[in-house]
């Protein structure tokens, strides 16, 4: 049977039509990762803004590990989230930096020295509440390029990652008690989990807070010793963060959580760092004065001169405030795979191999 050049044309035509709409599809059970927070989650997003040198590490020795060039972590290599999205298989980029990218792996809206409230640091970081902005801006990007149906599909099925609330006690300067200033930032935080949940976010992990006193800028700062009036701030917080979820996980269906002890892991290797195999958890690798805790690494914050250790392996601190690649890695590895004991009720594996948050799309504002 003779088939005409025109019905030919046709299959052609709708050939290439088909495969032009199959490329916007992701591949079967994609899981995304969006990153929001502080200095812990920085991949160099402050490179980009017009702030201080204090909030950014893109200068030598940072990055000196792995990436042998500074890329703006603050650290000597790779943070939480870049061990998180190895795990995961994913390629993560920096929201800010510039050129086109493809937000199908997520995206990472990060900035050191941000806190829940746009009080701390104001000016000179993107808030949470800026990052969620930039997330909503990318949520439309997806939609454009995905469809709504495969944009909703993808945004559901994510993990995002939020670590935020140090910067915001640390800079303190409020004559509310302890609780009543957690309850703030616990507001806010609560207000952009909510923000996330209506753009069709389901799984969520967060670290709670390091024991603030104990880095070495705070003990320099305290004559040798921890600071206790911001160890405790930090544990209050981490009293009331898991209510929160917990409030939250009633309130929003399908809603999951990781919820990683930081604090716990911090402490461990502070208290014994030889069973975790650093040499030194007291010093700091990159600084000045004692405990190397005068913010000088780099030699670009007012301080020029500093010291530098030959292995940041065997730190546990790479600059006054940082851990180093080595801590970060073991930090990632627990809050990916390790036992309720110190990641609950979920751990991050638990959530990116978790198929079912993909179906809650009640009241997702898509």
């Amino acid at each position: 049977m003779a088939i005409s050049s025109a019905y030919i044309g046709f299959l052609l035509s709708f050939s290439t039509f088909v495969t032009l709409i199959s490329c916007h599809n992701l591949p079967e059970n994609h899981v995304a990762l969006f990153i929001f927070g502080d200095s812990l989650f920085d991949p160099g997003n402050n490179n980009y803004i017009n702030t201080t040198t204090v909030f950014q590490a893109n200068f030598i020795p940072y990055g000196e590990t792995f990436f042998k060039y500074p890329t703006g972590r603050f650290s000597d290599g790779r943070l939480i989230p870049d061990f998180i999205a190895q795990f995961a298989g994913l390629v993560i980029p920096a929201y800010l930096k510039p050129g086109k990218h493809k937000f199908t792996d997520g995206v990472n809206f990060a900035s050191g020295g941000a806190g829940a409230l746009v009080e701390s640091h104001q000016g000179l970081v993107v808030d949470l509440e800026t990052q969620i902005k930039y997330f909503k801006k990318v949520e439309k990007s997806l939609r454009q390029e995905l469809g709504d149906a495969e944009a909703k599909k993808m945004l559901s099925s994510a993990v995002y990652l939020i670590s935020v609330g140090g910067n915001d006690y640390l800079t303190k300067n409020s004559s509310s008690s302890d609780e009543e200033f957690v309850s703030m930032v616990l507001g806010n935080l609560t207000v952009a989990i909510k923000e996330i949940y209506k753009n069709g976010g389901r799984k969520f992990g967060f670290p709670n807070l390091i024991p603030l006193g104990c880095l070495p800028y705070m003990k320099a700062k305290s004559g040798g010793y921890c600071n206790d009036e911001a160890t405790e701030i930090a544990k209050v917080h981490n009293a009331l963060l898991p209510k929160t979820l917990d409030k939250l996980k009633k309130e929003l269906q399908g809603f999951k959580y990781a919820l990683y002890n930081i604090y716990q892991s911090f402490t461990q290797r502070l208290n014994n760092p030889s069973k975790y195999d650093f040499k030194n958890a007291t010093t700091a690798c990159c600084g000045s004065g004692l405990y190397g805790g005068i913010d000088s690494c780099g030699g670009k914050r007012g301080v020029t001169e500093y010291d530098l250790c030959d292995n940041p392996a065997d730190f546990f601190f790479f600059d006054s405030y940082h851990p180093s690649e080595k801590a970060y890695r073991q930090f990632a590895e627990l809050m990916w795979a390790g036992t309720t004991h110190i990641v609950r009720p979920y751990s991050l594996k638990t959530l990116f191999e978790d198929k079912t948050s993909s179906i809650h799309h009640s009241n997702v504002g898509l």
